[in-house]
């Protein structure tokens, strides 16, 4: 593993650093953190920070100069997202559009579609989605069922998507469709569109989490318009673009792996301040025993994150090691949320305005399960890690 840190990226952690400072919400980093409860004005709010990062030149460091972004290496994006998680800085709306959608059009859209959404995704006036999952298809993407058919000029598409997130918010969906059969290879005769999603025919309904949140959504489709000047790259060769829209998000895992580090942290202080009996939690041996084992993992899953980062560092692109990452943040997630409850005795159950304690650990339990799903299931994962990096024969059940 490479631990160095240029000059050069000292500087940029820096730079970022102060900007931050003097542009986060105000009281944000006194610990005023609190986002607006309306979905209107929560959206608004997050719209705005993301033309502010876009006004300061933070929003997409990764992207060319020519479209806006910075160039960032690798490493700068690694740095971004752990000052990002170190101050807890408000989400980014577009996240789809900034790490996925964007980068995709300037590789494979036509000079329209660049003209047309590159900078909007960057402001924020456009947010995106992704219209990839459906009921009977999910991990298995190539068994979508959704359908597009042309008529005249137009395209006519029909089908259901499910698991959307930032559905509604969205004003567009990169969105997979069937344009034709192949009975062979169910990958082939997939278009991907760039959908309006303020049309007739496009209906958004949410799906209410355990802990009472809408991240997610079911999209339904009922003769629905695109066009030919809305397809992505060839006609029933999405499954080429889709590939590479995923290649795209580099360092998303990285993100999620500081932001488990600093839970930990923050299980720490909450043993500390939180008393049974009139001692502090940490006081007990059986829990100070039981985190020592939280950290030691936490610190391996961080330095494992760090030695596939080298991989990639060296090779240029990222490999299967990505898989152990994943599901290793997945799992240790929602074991640290459900310790964290456990030892809140009684109060640990308590919910929102019944809580006689701070609930975020019981919301990031309930969460977590989504966690283990979203962006490929941790079953997935293990036959990802058996077959590409430890050689075992393919999983029969598949």
């Amino acid at each position: 593993m490479d631990f160095t840190i240029t000059k050069n990226e000292e500087a940029f952690r820096l730079e970022l650093r102060s900007w931050l400072e003097e542009n986060l919400p105000p009281g944000w980093l006194d610990g005023n953190k609190e986002l607006p409860k309306e979905k209107e004005a929560y959206s608004q709010f997050l719209r705005d920070w993301q033309r502010k990062l876009y006004e300061g030149g933070w929003a997409a460091i990764a992207w060319p100069k020519e479209y806006g972004g910075r160039d960032a290496t690798l490493m700068e994006e690694i740095i971004y997202h752990q000052e990002m998680v170190r101050i807890d800085a408000p989400p980014l709306i577009n996240y789809i559009g900034i790490h996925m959608v964007g980068p995709t059009l300037i590789q494979s859209g036509t000079e329209e579609q660049k003209e047309k959404h590159i900078q909007k995704i960057l402001t924020g006036e456009e947010v995106w989605c992704q219209g990839y999952s459906e009921p009977n298809a999910g991990s298995d993407l190539a068994a979508i069922q959704t359908n597009a058919v042309k008529e005249g000029d137009k395209w006519i598409i029909n089908g259901q998507k499910v698991w959307t997130s930032f559905g509604q918010f969205a004003d567009k969906c990169f969105l997979l469709a069937r344009t034709s059969y192949d009975r062979e290879k169910k990958h082939r005769g997939i278009t991907a569109f760039l959908l309006d999603m303020h049309q007739p025919g496009v209906e958004t309904k949410p799906i209410i989490q355990m802990d009472g949140k809408q991240e997610f959504n079911e999209v339904y489709l009922t003769d629905a318009i695109a066009s030919d000047a809305d397809i992505v790259g060839e006609l029933d060769k999405g499954w080429r673009v889709m590939i590479a829209l995923m290649l795209h998000e580099r360092t998303g895992i990285g993100a999620e792996l500081f932001t488990l580090e600093k839970r930990f942290n923050d299980l720490v202080e909450m043993a500390k301040e939180h008393e049974v009996n009139g001692q502090p939690l940490l006081k007990d041996s059986f829990i100070r025993q039981k985190m020592a084992g939280l950290y030691a993992r936490v610190r391996g899953s961080l330095l494992n994150y760090y030695r596939n980062l080298t991989i990639t560092l060296k090779q240029g692109h990222p490999g299967a090691e990505s898989s152990i990452d994943k599901l290793v943040v997945s799992e240790l997630t929602k074991e640290m949320a459900a310790f964290a409850m456990s030892i809140q005795g009684h109060q640990g159950v308590l919910w929102k305005e019944n809580a006689l304690i701070d609930t975020r650990w019981q919301e990031n339990f309930l969460a977590s399960f989504g966690q283990t799903i979203g962006g490929g299931t941790s079953e997935v994962q293990r036959n990802t890690i058996g077959e590409r990096l430890l050689g075992l024969p393919k999983d029969l059940g598949r």
